[in-house]
This record gives structure tokens, sequence and C-alpha cells, in this order.
């Protein structure tokens, strides 16, 4: 049987805990059903983005793998350009990499928190962008020291993959307006939110709006619902305020979480209808319909992150979403 036509809008979330065994047949169905994108973590205690995207690359044959996001605080950028840059000329086209803040407490727990985590991904990403074009860069920053760097032109990728940025926050969205080629929003990405978020962007080139959204598509759209609920249960915590308080129940969405015991609870008692617009999951018409909403709001690549048991398997059921 003829595989779909790829839609390079939509792509899938790796979950961080796949078994292993299982990362790379996900990788190949994924591709085989249409998803124009795979996107891989790193995740603290879990496992390193250039080593599985490179795992997922060498195992396909055309679908685009994005890491979302490498920690500017955990690798000295030339060293981070030698790799990134492996990766892209090995597979030409298909590489997408996302550098970032990482999570504060993570971040601190292995004594990577800068004082001022703005400067060293400005200072990052400018040295990154250097570098991969092949540039003999000279930096002295306050986190970026290069003398006279340069990647050999044996070790250039023919195409420079994007460097996104993948942050939350005014401040460091309007950074990544000003620096980047686009901007990675972990889940949820409501409308409101990509809207919001645009306008603290304010590019003044092309700039790609990557949006994470935990994913859930079924006949029935209650199924869909049930099931994409636990994806949601820590979006109550602070952290998290940035990607709520732009819609319309952002309020009684705090006061309930506060109100709740334990995330569980706060899951468990969520309406139905904010579930649906904290997540794509409904019917096949329903998150068709999300999907559109996104689109409409600016987002140019829609990542869905499958839930339940069976990640492979939810694979199947979010391709109904995919165009023809």
């Amino acid at each position: 049987m003829r595989s779909p036509a790829t839609d390079r809008t939509v792509g899938v979330l790796l979950p961080r805990d796949l078994p292993a065994d299982r990362i790379l047949p996900y990788a190949r169905r994924a591709e085989e059903l249409g998803f124009g994108a795979l996107w891989v973590v790193e995740d603290l205690g879990f496992r390193g983005g250039i080593a599985q995207a490179a795992a997922v690359l060498a195992s396909t044959d055309r679908i685009r793998v994005g890491i979302g996001l490498l920690p500017a605080g955990a690798r000295n950028v030339a060293f981070a350009a030698l790799e990134i840059a492996s990766l892209a000329q090995l597979f030409p086209g298909r590489v997408d990499v996302a550098v970032g803040h990482g999570m504060p407490a993570w971040m601190r727990s292995v004594g990577q928190w800068p004082r001022s985590p703005l400067t060293l991904l400005r200072e990052y990403v400018d040295a990154l962008r250097a570098l991969l074009r092949g540039e003999l860069t000279q930096r002295r920053g306050q986190y970026v020291h290069l003398d006279g760097v340069q990647l050999d032109p044996s070790a250039l990728p023919d195409v420079v993959p994007d460097i996104l940025a993948g942050v939350r926050g005014p401040k460091s969205l309007a950074l990544s307006g000003e620096v980047a080629d686009g901007t990675v929003l972990a889940e949820p990405v409501a409308p409101e939110y990509a809207r919001a978020a645009l306008g603290h962007i304010a590019a003044g080139r092309p700039h790609r709006l990557v949006a994470y959204n935990i994913a859930s598509v079924d006949a029935d759209p209650l199924a869909a619902l049930t099931a994409a609920r636990p994806g949601l249960e820590w979006i109550g915590e602070p952290d998290w305020h940035a990607h709520i308080a732009p819609l319309p129940f952002a309020d009684e969405l705090v006061a309930l979480r506060s109100g709740c015991a334990s995330r569980e609870e706060f899951a468990r008692r969520m309406p139905d209808d904010w579930i649906a617009r904290l997540a794509v999951a409904g019917s096949p018409e329903e998150a068709r319909a999300r999907l559109d909403g996104l689109r409409t709001a600016g987002v140019t690549d829609i990542v869905l992150a499958p839930v339940g048991p069976d990640p492979v398997g939810a694979l199947e059921s979010l391709a109904t979403v995919l165009g023809a």
C-alpha cells in the first residue's frame, strides 16, 4: 500500500520515556504515516537529544527531525556546533535545532543556571550560527568565549539547519524574535497563547512558530478527551502560567489548581471544554479544526504529543488528521 503524502506542517513528539526498543519503530511508523517531522526532547534524567536525533535520522529516509531543546548552559557552543554540523552534513535539509534556557530547577541541580539566561542565550545563538556558517569566530562575551574558532570546511553542512529558541516569557520571546529562526512553544499551545507569543516575538523577518500539544484522536470524542486529560495534569503549576494567562478561563484554572490536593485531582476535575482548548483532542474532524485554528493563529509547525500506554499505536489515530 502506498504511503500517504507527507503533511509537512504536522509532526509528532517522540515520548521521552518510550522503551529503547520502540524508538526506531516509532520513528519509522511516523514517517510511513506521512508526518512531516519528528521532534525529540532532552529532559534531564531521560535521553540525550543529539543521540536520539542521530539514531532517528539514520533509521528513516525523509522525515525532518527536530531537537527541542538543547539547554544553552549544558554544552560549550563550539562542541555543540560540531555535533549539529555533523548531523546537518550527514542528513542535509532534515535537521532543526532549538536551544533554550532549560528548566531552571534542572539547570540549577547541575550547577548550570546562569545569572543572566537572556545574555547567555543571545551570545550562544549568535556564536552557534557563526560557527555553522564556517566563520572564523571571536567572542568575548559574558558567557561565550571563543578565540579564533572555526569549523574545518570538510565539516561544514551544505544546508545550515534552522536555529530556533525554545523559550517562554515576554523577554525571552522577544529575544527569540531578534536572534532565532523560529520559536518552539512547549505544550499546551492554544491559539490565544500562540497569538500572544507572536506579539512578543515581533520578528522582522520570516520566523517559524513550533507548537507542541498533547494529542488524542478518537471516533468517540469523549474517549479522546479522557485520554488527553492525564497529559495536562501539570499545567496549573506556576511555570506554565504564560501558557494559560491568555485564556478566558485562566483565573478559574488557577483557582481550581489551588483547591486541589494533587495534580491528579486537578486533571480529574478539569471541565471537558478546558481539555478541548488545551489539547488537540476529539474526533478527527474536531482535531483538524483545532489544527486549523492553530495555523490561523500563526503556528507554522504543529507537533502532536501522543498519550496513553501505546504511543506507537496512537500514531495511527493521530494520522487521521493529516492532509491527503
